[in-house]
């Protein structure tokens, strides 16, 4: 499978836009390596996708998963993530970024396969691709249909259990400030490709089943009307959105440079975005929630959260840490003491 740079990318989507022709698309963070894969041409054996039940591994059955089940996550240590933490607090207290989203990438030890972690997550978008990687995201980037752009910024992150936890995630101070953030950066992107931009539904609450437990998460979400003449310029418009603004910050640019002076790894294809045109409206997800394989065969989950003026460096480190899991059916008879972070 070839690999698209950027201008290349933007026109083979904006000629297959045109032509009506139904295609899967895969980005990375930076937006300079693309796959594009026309949807009846892929070969499942090496690429498998389910987006919102857009599927082309219905019919292969998955590989039972193992019992007991092993999990185990290396977080950073509290001194190499605190240093990142507090690059990112440096520039915020300048006034270089408003929001900036830190993240980690966690050695992981199992006995899944990625194969089978696609097979078995409880997820809207979920993608594996040649035993490379595989992502399980539940955060959409934006769908097109009939002519409108809807996008679901999804910022603030607590663990369901907590007592009274949806008033907390709610009433939270630094999470309200981190999600205003990002639906303005979002109405604002939105605005540069589509006129009538609007926010249709403000911070509400999804929970999410994971292996360890069920997250709540607030999103919002934001729409526009995009130009008749969209298909066309299909590649165009989905990259001057990129990359997606709740996996950068505010203001983009200059976030990414605090991003990558704070970080200590590429992160490639992750928070990069995935999705699929079917001829003429448009599924994607941002690629949260993943892991992938390293140079030296190893896995690694990558995990990450917003960092404001308000965030406390304990509280961060626990976010990250928690997000480590895998969004298994809640009837999966896993025992919960074999799972680490």
């Amino acid at each position: 499978m070839s690999l698209y740079e950027q201008s290349a990318a933007i026109a083979q989507m904006n000629q297959w836009g045109k032509a009506a022709k139904p295609f899967l698309f895969l980005v990375d963070y930076r937006g300079t390596q693309t796959l594009l894969l026309p949807l009846d041409e892929i070969d499942p054996d090496h690429l498998l996708y389910d987006f919102s039940g857009v599927t082309n591994a219905a019919g292969r059955p998955p590989e039972p998963l193992p019992i007991p089940l092993h999990w185990s996550v290396v977080p950073p240590t509290p001194e190499v993530y605190a240093a990142a933490f507090h690059t990112v607090v440096h520039h915020l207290k300048r006034g270089d970024s408003f929001l900036t989203n830190l993240t980690c990438r966690l050695p992981l030890t199992t006995n899944l396969s990625l194969r089978q972690m696609f097979h078995h997550a409880s997820a809207r978008y979920r993608l594996w691709w040649d035993d490379r990687l595989v992502c399980f995201s539940p955060e959409i980037f934006v769908q097109i249909s009939e002519g409108k752009i809807h996008s679901f910024p999804m910022k603030g992150t607590l663990d369901a259990h907590l007592p009274n936890a949806r008033a907390l995630l709610l009433d939270n101070p630094k999470e309200a400030a981190e999600h205003a953030t990002i639906v303005d950066l979002i109405r604002n992107d939105l605005s540069t490709i589509a006129t009538e931009v609007y926010v249709a539904r403000y911070r509400y609450v999804d929970t999410i089943a994971t292996h360890s437990g069920a997250l709540l998460q607030t999103s919002s979400e934001v729409v526009g009307t995009l130009p008749e003449d969209y298909p066309a310029r299909l590649g165009t418009l989905l990259f001057r959105l990129l990359p997606a603004g709740s996996i950068t910050g505010a203001p983009k640019p200059k976030t990414m440079d605090i991003i990558a002076a704070a970080e200590t790894y590429e992160r490639g294809f992750y928070t990069g975005v995935m999705g699929i045109f079917d001829g003429r409206n448009v599924d994607s997800a941002v690629m949260i929630r993943f892991v992938d394989r390293q140079p030296d065969g190893t896995l690694a989950f990558k995990a990450g959260g917003g960092i404001t003026c308000q965030s406390d460096l304990v509280s961060e480190y626990a976010e990250v840490c928690q997000k480590a899991v895998l969004p298994l059916d809640k009837n999966f008879p896993f025992r919960r003491k074999n799972f680490h972070k």
